[in-house]
């Protein structure tokens, strides 16, 4: 597919990428009345993160030879999506988690019914921000069966309920594709709709953002087992302790590594048919299995 001239060879760096999602995440928040709850979604959308999911909106949108701009409320309405799992994962119900980034979770931080309400809101401003997108109604589409998937992979991971005769390893994997990995896929499904990528375009961005969702993944899986809660930012072996299905509990450090490789390949494999307007994204995928929090 060729590229629109000026747009996807010179799409800026990431840290110009995050300013931009940041300026949007920004603005969107401040549409809130409410003060105690605006601070809450200042605090659960705008301090921290790696923006690894607009991030790849926006680059998929650019690979597909279309402005990168093209995807920003695309991308921006799946890191809201993010935020909402994040403080509500965090509740005392959940996870019952008090850091999150370095910094109290929103419930020790403001309380436990605006850490509710504002995971709420976080969840509605992000399907808000869809409609209005560049291919809105497709993008919304997308946007609520990622969700919809995540959740459902979060009551797998703190309820049970699994469809019968799957072994651990497989529940494990049904858990590890829906609540990480389906945001990480419609993140980049959306960036490429909104380009206005072909069949043809579109499948090798899924393929590819298939492997990289359950790759990030194993790759938490596998810091929560070697790194200390200071240095990832929240604490560290609480899913080991609960008794949790990780892919390290499963099949060892060693065998978790040797999976990062492998999915690392079959991500570069998926953009193959890529020329150097894929570069970003390679160079995106081998950060992401080397990322150490």
């Amino acid at each position: 597919m060729p590229a629109v001239p000026g747009t996807t060879r010179e799409c800026p760096s990431d840290s110009t990428l995050k300013a931009a999602i940041d300026e949007r995440l920004g603005e969107i928040v401040e549409t809130i009345r409410h003060g105690l709850l605006r601070d809450a979604l200042r605090h659960a959308a705008l301090s921290g993160g790696k923006r690894v999911r607009p991030i790849l909106s926006l680059r998929c949108c650019a690979m597909v030879g279309t402005s990168w701009e093209q995807a920003l409320s695309a991308g921006c309405a799946f890191e809201l999506i993010h935020a909402f799992s994040l403080v509500h994962d965090d509740l005392p119900a959940l996870d019952d988690d008090d850091m999150r980034r370095g910094r109290p979770t929103v419930h020790k931080a403001f309380g436990e019914s605006i850490g509710i309400l504002c995971g709420d809101l976080l969840q509605s401003l992000a399907f808000e921000t869809a409609a209005g997108s560049v291919h809105g109604p497709a993008i919304t589409r997308e946007l609520a069966s990622a969700t919809n998937a995540m959740i459902e992979g979060q009551a797998w991971d703190t309820d049970g309920g699994f469809p019968e005769g799957l072994s651990d390893a497989e529940r494990m994997e049904l858990i590890h594709r829906n609540k990480t990995g389906a945001l990480i896929r419609g993140a980049a499904r959306a960036g490429a709709i909104a380009g206005a990528a072909d069949e043809k375009a579109l499948d090798r961005v899924d393929r590819w953002s298939t492997a990289i969702g359950f790759m990030f993944q194993v790759v938490d899986d596998l810091l929560d087992e070697t790194q200390t809660s200071d240095h990832l930012g929240k604490t560290a072996g609480k899913d080991r302790d609960a008794g949790k299905l990780t892919y390290t509990a499963i099949h060892g450090l060693d065998g978790a590594r040797s999976e990062i490789q492998r999915l690392r390949t079959e991500a570069l494999d998926a953009l193959s048919g890529f020329s150097e307007a894929a570069d970003p994204l390679r160079t995106m995928t081998q950060e992401l299995a080397n990322r150490t929090c």
